[in-house]
């Protein structure tokens, strides 16, 4: 049949073909949608690597992106610890590692409740994890959680009084490696052990201060990081990307500078990650400001950004390759992976050291400080408890009381 029609267009004429002059028309445009799709797709993982038995570690892996790097890790045998916000009880997250157990046809998928909006719930899940002996296996960890603040919104505030955008892509990243850190170190010298962060292009706008007492605005602390007076959420969310590559580079140090008792070199390597635009829910949030109307123009518009963005899937193949590819199982770490090649960091505070010291160090204090403010607050309010629960006892021992007295009274004149 195809043979036919271009033998009767060349011979006859395109207009001797049934809508032949609309096909013509409408070919170029259709060829443009195509390449403009196959282009924003991005590339694809093409390294494989034998994943049984190794354990990784992933946040934010319950959607978007780090939902599909999960998956693909699973598919591949490892063992998939989740850390979630949510109850280990909850229904949500019961059926959702059952149902990607059915998916991948592994089983060794489990889950560790874990707030990373909370110092104190992170603190208490890592110190759980290093101790431990013989020290648990650990060959990965993956941090996918990502947070902003739709533009035009208000900030939102975190328990320890924290700005969420700064403590999620961030600080709660810094908490948590600074505490698995001895887990990592004490990994067998075979062992390829990788930390992979996620970032974007978005650092390149970050500033941040040079003062701890920064990051105040609007009476919103930052832990003296965010470079802006007024809160803004693209510069906080920027800023908090930026800190968190200073903190890669300086992470990177910290493991390559430690002496192992066998004598090994270091065998933990820091990649970094950008999976360029993808549609997360928070991409979602972000593009609909956080609001009815603008998800109903974000579903109006939809076919828009099924062209332009990447699916999960398609943004989760930088995460793959970086998990996967062999050649960053040597080296000295710190790349920046996009599109599953290396790219070059165009800040040079990523690299100071000066900006690197200065940031663990105001980092370290604002979270000894917020502990410390979190134990007192936590201990006054269980004293509070105690005290609330030993009044409500008094108050149901004396109504049994009268009760009883009553009763008493009653049996006695009846017996009389």
């Amino acid at each position: 049949m195809p043979v036919y029609l271009f033998q009767t267009g060349f011979s006859k004429g395109i207009s001797n073909i049934p809508y032949g002059w609309t096909i013509v028309k409408l070919a170029p445009c259709l060829a443009l949608l195509y390449l403009l799709k196959w282009w924003s797709s991005g590339a694809v993982n093409t390294s494989e690597r034998k994943m049984h038995s190794k354990v990784v570690m992933i946040t934010g892996g319950t959607s978007g992106i780090g939902a599909e790097v999960a998956r693909g890790l699973a598919l591949r045998g490892a063992q998939i610890v989740l850390l979630t916000q949510h109850s280990l009880t909850d229904p949500f997250l019961v059926d959702y590692i059952e149902d990607l157990r059915e998916q991948t046809g592994n089983h060794l998928i489990t889950a560790e409740q874990v707030n990373l909006a909370s110092l104190h719930s992170i603190r208490e899940f890592a110190t759980k994890w290093v101790d431990n002996l013989p020290p648990r296996r650990l060959d990965m960890i993956i941090l996918c959680a990502d947070t902003r603040t739709p533009t035009g919104g208000k900030a939102t505030m975190t328990e320890d009084g924290l700005e969420s955008t700064w403590v999620l892509n961030y600080l709660a990243n810094f908490h948590l490696l600074s505490i698995l850190s001895p887990a990592l170190r004490a990994q067998p010298p075979d062992r390829d052990v990788r930390i992979i962060f996620g970032t974007c292009s978005s650092y390149m706008g970050g500033q941040l201060f040079d003062t701890a007492a920064a990051g105040k605005s609007k009476k919103i602390k930052n832990s003296g990081a965010v470079g802006s007076k007024t809160f803004t959420p693209g510069s906080v969310y920027a800023t908090s990307k930026l800190a968190m590559m200073i903190f890669a580079q300086a992470f990177q140090k910290h493991l390559s500078n430690f002496v192992r008792s066998d004598k090994y070199p270091m065998n933990a390597r820091v990649i970094l990650v950008d999976p360029g635009w993808t549609r997360t829910p928070g991409m979602r949030r972000f593009l609909t400001f956080g609001s009815l109307w603008g998800l109903l123009i974000y579903l109006i518009t939809w076919p828009l950004w099924w062209l332009i963005l990447k699916s999960p899937e398609q943004g989760a193949q930088t995460f793959l390759y970086a998990a996967m590819e062999e050649q960053y199982g040597r080296g000295d770490g710190g790349w920046l992976l996009k599109e599953c090649r290396k790219y070059d960091i165009t800040r040079n505070e990523v690299y100071d050291e000066q900006a690197q010291k200065k940031l663990w160090t105001v980092s370290e204090e604002t979270i000894q400080k917020l502990e410390k403010e979190g134990a007192k607050r936590r201990a006054a309010e269980k004293v509070a408890k105690k005290k609330e629960d030993k009044n409500a006892g008094k108050a149901n021992g004396k109504s049994t009381g009268e009760g009883k007295t009553t009763n008493d009274t009653t049996t006695q004149r009846k017996s009389k």
